[in-house]
Parts: C-alpha cells; sequence; structure tokens
C-alpha cells in the first residue's frame, strides 16, 4: 500500500471530526491544567478552571474574530458563484492542451486568488479544477485528472501569508495584540506589545511577497514537470452548473429583488462608504478584517447584479461555514484555560529556554504546523497559539511580524497533509482524498523548503 492511501486511510479511520478533536483537546486542556498549573485562589481548582473555560468561550472580542473569519469565506464563496467569475473561470478552460498546461493553468490563478481571499481561492479553484476536466472531456484532451484537482487546493498553502491571513489581519486591528493578552500575560510583556502590527510589515513586506512569488514560481514549475510525467486518467463529469434565477412571474415588490439598477447603486453607496473610511489605511497598505470584508461585501453584490442572486449565494455559501461556527467558541476556551491558569507562560518560557532568535521562528514554523492538523481553522489555531507566540517572539527579541508569519506559514503549508479544507474541493470535482494527496505532498514538501529558507534568510 502506497504512502498516501496510508494517510488518506489513517486520516479516515483514525482522525475524528474537527469537532470531535476540539472536544478531546478541551478536556486535554484542563486536565493538563488541572496538573501542572497552581491554585492561586480561595475557589476549587476545578471549579475554577471551568470558570475560564466559560469566560472565555464567551470571550466579546474573540467572537467578533470568529464572525469577521466566517464572513471572509462566507463572502470569498459567494464572489466565486458570481456570472463574472463564472466566465473567467469558462474564459481559463479554453487554453487547456494537456495536463501539464492544464496543471499550470488551474494552479497560478488559484494562488493569485487565495492570496487576496482564501474563501474565494478555496472554491475558485475547486470549480475551475472542474471546470478543466469538464473541458477535457468534451474535447477528448487526455489529462490527469486527479493532478488537476489537487493544483486547484494548493491555494491553501499560500493563503495564511495573504491578505485575508487571521493573524496578519488580525494583529493589523487597534489593540488586538493587548485584547489577546491582557487576561494572560504580566504587565512587562503587555507593555512592549505594539497597538497594531501593520499588514505592510507582515503580508506585503518585501519578503513574504518574495517568498509568495517563489512558491508560485516553483509550484508552475512543479506541476507543469508532472503533467509532462504522469499518465491521463478516465473521466466521467456531468456540468457543474451555477445555480440559475427564475426571473418569469414577479409580481410587486418581487422585482426589487431582482433589480440591478437597486443592487448596483446599493454597492456603489458601499463603495463610498469604503473609501470614505480606509483610503488612508490603504494607502499605508494595513488591511483589516473589517475592511476586507465591507469591500467584498460591496463586490460581491456589484458582480452579481441583483439581490435574488447575492442571497442564493449567500445561502449556498454558508454551509462551509458551520464547522467553523461551532468549533471556534470551543478554542475560546482553551484559551481562557491556557491563559488565565498560567499555561500559556509557562509553555513560552519553555520554548524560551531551547530557542534562541534564530531558531525560535523555526520551532514555531514546525509547530504551526502540527497544530493545524488537529486544530485545522486557521483562525481557531491564532487563539491558541497566538499568544505563546508572542510572548516567546518578546521574550527573545525575534520581531512580532516574523514571528506571526511563520507561525501563519506553518499553519498552511500542511493544508496540503490535512484534508478538511479539501471536502468542498473533493465535492466539487468528486475526486478523492488519496487521488490528490500524492500531489499535495509534493507541494507540501516544497513549500516548506521555501518558507523555512525564507525564516532562515530574511
Amino acid at each position: 500500500m502506497g504512502l498516501t492511501k496510508v494517510i488518506a486511510l489513517a486520516f479516515r479511520r483514525y482522525l475524528p471530526s474537527p469537532f470531535t478533536i476540539a472536544v478531546f483537546l478541551t478536556v486535554l486542556t484542563l486536565i493538563l491544567a488541572l496538573v501542572f498549573t497552581e491554585n492561586t485562589s480561595d475557589k476549587n481548582h476545578v471549579v475554577l478552571l471551568l470558570s475560564y473555560w466559560e469566560k472565555g468561550i464567551w470571550n466579546n472580542g474573540l467572537l467578533v474574530f470568529a464572525y469577521q473569519m466566517m464572513l471572509i469565506l462566507v463572502l470569498g464563496h459567494v464572489l466565486v458563484l458570481s456570472r463574472p467569475m463564472e466566465r473567467l473561470i469558462l474564459g481559463i478552460t479554453k487554453f487547456v492542451k494537456n495536463t501539464s498546461n492544464a496543471a499550470v493553468l488551474v494552479a497560478l490563478p488559484t494562488m493569485l486568488v487565495s492570496f487576496f481571499n482564501w474563501g474565494l481561492g478555496l472554491i475558485f479553484g475547486a470549480i475551475l479544477a472542474r471546470k478543466v476536466g469538464e473541458y477535457a472531456q468534451a474535447n477528448n484532451i487526455p489529462i490527469n485528472y486527479p493532478l488537476i484537482g489537487a493544483s486547484g487546493y494548493v491555494g491553501l498553502m499560500v493563503w495564511h501569508g495573504g491578505i485575508s491571513g487571521s493573524a496578519p489581519i488580525k494583529v493589523s486591528e487597534m489593540g488586538h495584540l493587548q485584547n489577546l493578552l491582557e487576561s494572560i500575560s504580566d504587565i512587562a510583556i503587555l507593555s512592549q506589545l505594539p497597538e497594531t502590527i501593520s499588514t505592510s510589515l507582515t503580508v506585503f513586506s518585501y519578503w513574504n511577497l518574495i517568498l509568495f512569488a517563489v512558491v508560485a514560481f516553483f509550484i508552475c514549475i512543479l506541476v507543469y514537470y508532472l503533467g509532462k510525467r504522469t499518465s491521463h486518467t478516465k473521466i466521467d463529469l456531468k456540468e457543474y452548473r451555477f445555480k440559475a434565477i427564475d426571473k418569469n412571474n414577479l409580481e410587486g415588490a418581487e422585482k426589487l429583488d431582482h433589480s440591478r439598477i437597486v443592487a448596483i447603486g446599493f454597492g456603489i453607496l458601499i463603495f463610498m462608504a469604503f473609501l470614505l473610511q480606509y483610503l488612508p489605511s490603504i494607502r499605508n497598505l494595513n488591511i483589516t478584517p473589517n475592511m476586507l470584508n465591507f469591500f467584498m461585501l460591496g463586490l460581491a453584490i456589484v458582480l452579481h447584479g441583483n439581490f435574488k442572486s447575492f442571497l442564493l449565494a449567500v445561502e449556498e455559501a454558508i454551509g462551509d461555514t458551520a464547522g467553523i461556527l461551532i468549533q471556534f467558541p470551543l478554542y475560546f476556551g482553551i484559551m481562557g484555560i491556557m491563559g488565565n491558569s498560567g499555561m500559556i507562560t509557562g509553555i513560552s518560557d519553555f520554548f524560551v529556554s531551547i530557542s534562541t532568535s534564530t531558531t525560535l521562528p523555526i520551532f514555531t514554523f514546525f509547530s504551526a504546523g502540527l497544530v493545524n492538523i488537529f486544530v485545522p481553522s486557521g483562525g481557531g489555531q491564532w487563539a491558541v497559539q497566538g499568544p505563546l507566540v508572542v510572548e516567546s517572539a518578546l521574550q527573545l527579541g525575534v520581531p512580532l511580524p516574523k514571528a506571526i508569519m511563520a507561525l501563519a506559514y506553518g499553519d498552511q503549508v500542511t493544508n496540503m497533509f490535512q484534508p478538511f479544507w479539501a471536502l468542498p474541493l473533493l465535492g466539487i470535482t468528486k475526486l478523492k482524498a488519496k487521488e490528490i494527496l500524492p500531489y499535495t505532498l509534493i507541494f507540501m514538501l516544497i513549500g516548506s523548503v521555501v518558507y523555512i529558507g525564507g525564516l532562515l534568510i530574511f
């Protein structure tokens, strides 16, 4: 049995659902806190830890964060389902000639789109791969369809270093770091925290853009080479259709839902407010979650051209947020236990004791990759691991932008190993995890080499 089949079988048989993992991690955190932390109050230790857990679950600031991350996914998905995006996808498929050029035609646009918005890139890559398969089937072009599907998933290996990356976009918000660590760290640590870390220092830093370009270049070279070396596969696909809107027999106020004038007018209103509110931040290359979501909302409404089409797309997209919606509070509860009990400080001190300013980003990269296997939500991972990374970086004098991006790189690269976010793609392309894993594992290896090298050089 091949390595990829063993991995696919292990994930299917032995790795429970992400929600179940979140529950197990909650129980494990409670047990570890009970064993390794001291009770500094008059309350029973178990009662105290449970109170920390409850407060973490309903942390207002983190619940806002959860909603912001869900909107990034939903609005990105909604954009893909618009007619202009459909025309773009169909236009790309017309250039398909063989597996090699098809893989590049899927991989490169998917990475570029994912750098802008990971929700958009996830569904864009899936539909593009599906449409390439349909085009090849209709025109009798022999291709390796699993490689095309894997190429449509590669955007999840660059997303966290992009504009919608949970960690870099969240720390760009004024006061986020203080709110994240105020109940965790001592005054000495809190006094060192900046009010904001602009995305000009993370996402739009010259070194991150260089690493993104290098990864994109090598992935394109790789998929082109693999396309030459792999044999074609059988394709049996029905046409994937976007939901059509019935505009017949519209009565009264229903016409407003289908009015292009009303939708475009409202979209323009959003863009006007967007420019008035965020133009200074845009000039400074500082992107925040609210800014991104506000722009995506206006763009989605304009591209759909009417409210009915927009709402149908929202209805289709909302299902992908179900797992995130219910998992986020559990991860916030874990953070509440770890922070208030002193676990985060203890773990941070351990990392500091075995690290230097050079090796800490590398340790962060590998630990983030490991955590991502169990916590597949980048936002949930930032909530749990972010405080550890920030505290350790401050103690060792590692620049916070570099430490934050090390976490982002480690989180995103193991998406090529962790099949959770591949589920929408597998559903759209009708492929199986074991069919794309041989290729995504190679992507992960190449990406890891580039990111580790970048962390050492820059």
